[in-house]
């Protein structure tokens, strides 16, 4: 089976190639733009002709579409250029996909729903309350539109194996913890589920050969989260006590916070659809953050 992956210079698209270069069935092919680098290979996929033509070089079975601004504030503040990658890109990549018959897993967000009814099945009501939200749902219906046989993959907050804190909201956390020259007040409203990227990459693979066998199965929308509930206070704690790290100077914030981008307050997913499959995998949280972020824990 031959896969393309979108976006393979970044933390999940990393996962998505170490997942499928070690499956001997496989061959992967990264595309990356601002960090290609090493085997990657370098496309705009917001240039329709570039896409186009490493798609019929390739001629991929499955294209896996992790490429995204995913920052909410970076999309509000430049709607347009975000548009471009999560929008326009997305209808580009579907259309080929489409015409050449090739499998497309859109990779989309928990942010779709605005967090008052969770847990949230894929047959449930959408309602984004920021533009990042209301661009991934535009994704996932221009990915219908085009290539109706198409796979949604909704995932929420992830990390993994870092290059930078700041790759993951979870691991840049980091850099608040270890400020102690001011008190802040930390998040304790909004429940998360973080999701190692492996494991969503782990899904990815087990989806595109359950789409080889059986490929009515793997069309429509799926959910894929970690099963451990917490807010972004609990977390830095957590990152805390792991690493026996002083936190007295962050103080929990209960109140859903005000100004700035609007985020939900619980999206947590309902991934019984993928399970009914047979299709997943679940890392606990602590086992891989504490390895992921040591290197840069010790470099404070």
């Amino acid at each position: 089976m031959k896969v393309l992956v979108t976006g393979a210079s970044g933390l999940m698209g990393r996962a998505l190639m170490r997942e499928f270069e070690r499956t001997p069935s496989c061959d992967v092919l990264g595309l990356a733009f601002s960090r290609a680098k090493g085997s990657l290979r370098k496309v705009d996929i917001r240039d329709e002709g570039e896409v186009r033509k490493v798609m019929q070089e390739f001629q991929p079975d499955a294209i896996v579409h992790a490429a995204v601004q995913r920052r909410p504030d970076v999309v509000e503040k430049d709607e347009e250029a975000a548009k471009k990658v999560n929008c326009s890109a997305t209808e580009t990549i579907a259309k080929i996909s489409a015409e050449m018959g090739t499998f497309l897993i859109y990779i989309s967000t928990d942010y779709v729903f605005d967090g008052t009814k969770p847990p949230y099945k894929p047959t449930d009501a959408t309602n984004p309350l920021n533009k990042y939200g209301q661009q991934k749902l535009e994704g996932e219906k221009i990915s219908q539109a085009h290539a109706p046989n198409c796979a949604i993959l909704r995932v929420p907050v992830l990390y993994g194996q870092i290059e930078t804190v700041e790759e993951s909201a979870v691991t840049v956390l980091l850099n608040t913890l270890v400020n102690r020259e001011k008190t802040d007040m930390i998040d304790d409203c909004c429940t998360r589920c973080p999701t190692s990227v492996d494991d969503i990459a782990v899904v990815c693979r087990q989806m595109c050969e359950r789409w080889k066998t059986d490929p009515k199965t793997m069309s429509g929308v799926f959910h894929w989260c970690g099963s451990e509930f917490m807010t972004k206070y609990t977390m830095i704690t957590k990152i805390a006590d792991a690493f026996n790290l002083p936190h007295d100077h962050l103080k929990p914030d209960p109140v859903q916070p005000t100004g700035g981008t609007l985020r939900p307050k619980d999206c947590s997913l309902d991934r019984s659809k993928l399970e009914a499959l047979g299709i997943g995998q679940t890392t606990p949280i602590w086992e891989e953050l504490q390895k992921v972020m040591a290197p840069f824990v010790t470099s404070q």
